[in-house]
């Protein structure tokens, strides 16, 4: 392996199979000779998110971080690093599965709820599947700086994206949900 994705961002090609790849807008936080793994930043999960209304007792928005592993919960945290089992994405996010401590810190109101994210399940590649994938152009590799990954996202985001790389780009950003009606 001759590089990493890890800290940048994945962009979906549209395809007509719907699955939940489709108008995807990755984060790469581990990519290495043993596979790669992240999350999508754009996907709500409605039926994670009313489990987690319970728990918190106000409206929070989870998200699919992908298909793998949906019984798991990651959460990107931008501040303070309120547990001691966390990754750093960059100086100002970090990821964790501390399920217990995040929860506490945000009634505690150590941590703003604004500024956590929270995920079921994540996106995985086996060793070299995820550059055999974007050679094949199934994911488009950006930088993008200055993104606040605690954001609230929905399509907008992967629009937005590719009406901003431009040239080719645009006619994704602009096609239909499904494709086969364009």
């Amino acid at each position: 392996m001759n590089h990493s994705y890890k800290g940048k961002i994945l962009i979906s090609t549209p395809d007509i199979s719907g699955d939940i790849f489709s108008r995807s807008v990755v984060l790469v936080i581990e990519h290495n000779e043993s596979g790669a793994f992240g999350l999508i930043l754009n996907k709500k999960n409605s039926q994670m998110s009313s489990k987690f209304k319970d728990f918190f007792d106000f409206k929070i928005e989870v998200y699919d971080g992908g298909p793998v592993e949906n019984d798991k919960v990651f959460f990107i945290v931008k501040g303070p690093k309120v547990t001691e089992v966390y990754t750093e994405i960059t100086s100002e996010f970090y990821l964790t599965e501390d399920i217990e401590r995040i929860i506490n810190a945000v009634l505690s109101k150590e941590l703003d709820i604004n500024n956590v994210k929270i995920f079921s399940g994540y996106s995985g590649w086996s060793p070299e599947q995820l550059d055999t994938e974007v050679q094949r152009k199934v994911w488009t590799v950006v930088d993008v700086y200055n993104l606040d990954y605690t954001l609230p996202n929905d399509q907008t985001l992967w629009k937005s994206i590719m009406q901003n790389l431009g040239g080719e780009f645009l006619l994704w950003a602009n096609s239909p949900e499904d494709i086969s009606l364009n």
